[in-house]
């Protein structure tokens, strides 16, 4: 067997088709490597919103965490994070559990054990369960319905199934759903707007904030800017939802469904000229037209900054990054960088910008971060200057680094001038420092 890492370039893959995929670049097809990517994205313990931390999203909830000992031992590092102490909460499966089941049963006492414990009634007990109980075909929402009889107050499931990721509903989807399912129908306001898809606001000076005052919004909810249950459940007040994230579409068809909430999707991107055709969009849909000039002008002025100090900068695009790893890939070689490298998963939301990436860089490669192969990874036979995400940086430790990974998101123009600021202190930062490696941003 050849010791290197698999990889495909942008025109392979383009010609081939989201429906001729390499089985390399499938999960499904082949055995997973945990490289760093696929630890962040994996571990039930693992920085970032996962299943566990998206669950307690809601002020005053608690959880609950149904699981053998070596899934429970993960939580550890988020509940020691100051924001979760004693918001979680653990029923340790027996092997005899795991074989007979009877855990279930003891799931309703231990909900009610959990809210007698507390000095403050939680607003809402979630329930965590994982792939074990996935294999054991567990009702969740039967065993959820038992323990909030048994309580008096919302009770409801979300899942650490790594069997489901690729899957309709994967964990990530559920747990918004599991959420959002709690809004009760309340009279429409028309001032009222709620963004969906994130578990961290927006940054503040992102400009959609004042795009939608300028449309006579007063009120604009993010559910991580909730301070209090009742705050969250005005949710439902909402006169739209703007999705944010393609994760939050089937919650947003929920609510609209359910709630008469109609919705409009939103793409995080970080081409400017791109952006600003999505704002034009949504203002044609409003019946508006937003006045972007300066903000435009803004970002592509940070833009030009970054280039002014490494015109020739060369890239490599990670996937565990607060963007698509393809679409800023596609950004950065049609602002004027050379990008050589991306690691991400192809999935049919940026085929077109694979496709699109082939046409103005056919050589760049891709690689997934969990194929096998990727143990024989050398950053000698692709060198570049800059990495973006936790992953690309792991593989080249010698290059400038920006993680760009942080909880609060960027969007919009802000989100773009944010990051080429960012890009423009670790290349000075690096070169202070003789170009020792890039500093952890």
């Amino acid at each position: 067997m050849e010791k290197t890492a698999r990889y495909y370039t942008a025109e392979e893959i383009a010609t081939r088709g989201l429906d001729n995929l390499p089985d390399e670049l499938v999960s499904s097809r082949h055995l997973i490597y945990s490289s760093p990517a696929t630890l962040a994205f994996n571990s039930p313990g693992a920085e970032g919103f996962g299943v566990k931390r998206a669950g307690l999203a809601i002020p005053g909830s608690v959880m609950l965490l149904v699981a053998p000992g070596c899934c429970g031992r993960n939580t550890s590092l988020v509940s020691n994070m100051p924001a979760y102490k004693d918001r979680f909460f653990y029923l340790n499966m027996a092997e005899t559990d795991i074989v007979t089941g009877r855990h279930l049963k003891k799931i309703p006492q231990a909900v009610e054990e959990v809210v007698e414990c507390l000095p403050e009634r939680p607003s809402l007990v979630m329930i965590c369960i994982t792939c074990v109980d996935a294999l054991l075909g567990t009702d969740m929402e039967r065993v959820c319905r038992r323990a909030q009889e048994r309580v008096g107050l919302p009770v409801r499931p979300c899942y650490m199934y790594a069997l489901t990721r690729e899957g309709r509903r994967p964990p990530m989807v559920h747990v918004r759903q599991s959420l959002y399912s709690l809004l009760e129908p309340l009279k429409k306001r028309p001032t009222s707007v709620n963004l969906l898809g994130f578990f961290a606001p927006l940054v503040d000076d992102c400009e959609l904030y004042g795009y939608l005052r300028g449309l006579g919004v007063k009120t604009v909810r993010e559910i991580s800017r909730c301070s209090s249950y009742d705050e969250f459940l005005r949710m439902a007040e909402a006169n739209f939802n703007l999705v944010l994230h393609p994760e939050a579409r089937f919650t947003a068809a929920d609510l609209q469904e359910r709630l008469g909430i109609p919705s409009i999707e939103l793409m995080r991107l970080y081409d400017v000229d791109r952006i600003r055709s999505q704002y034009k969009a949504l203002g044609q849909v409003l019946g508006a037209k937003f006045d972007d000039a300066a903000d435009y002008d803004a970002a592509l002025a940070a833009v030009k900054a970054f280039a002014a100090v490494a015109p020739r900068a060369t890239f490599s695009v990670g996937e565990c990054l607060n963007g698509d790893a393809f679409e800023l890939a596609l950004a950065l070689v049609r602002y004027g960088f050379e990008v050589r490298e991306v690691f991400g998963t192809v999935q049919a939301e940026n085929f077109a910008f694979v496709r699109r990436l082939a046409q103005a860089s056919p050589s760049t490669r891709i690689y997934s971060n969990m194929e096998p192969t990727m143990l024989y990874y050398d950053a000698a036979g692709c060198p570049v200057d800059v990495c973006l995400g936790k992953d690309a940086g792991w593989y080249h430790p010698e290059a400038a680094y920006l993680a760009w990974n942080e909880d609060v998101q960027p969007y919009g123009y802000a989100g773009v001038r944010r990051l080429f600021e960012a890009l423009r202190n670790v290349v000075a930062s690096r070169s202070a420092n003789g170009d020792q490696g890039g500093d952890n941003a």
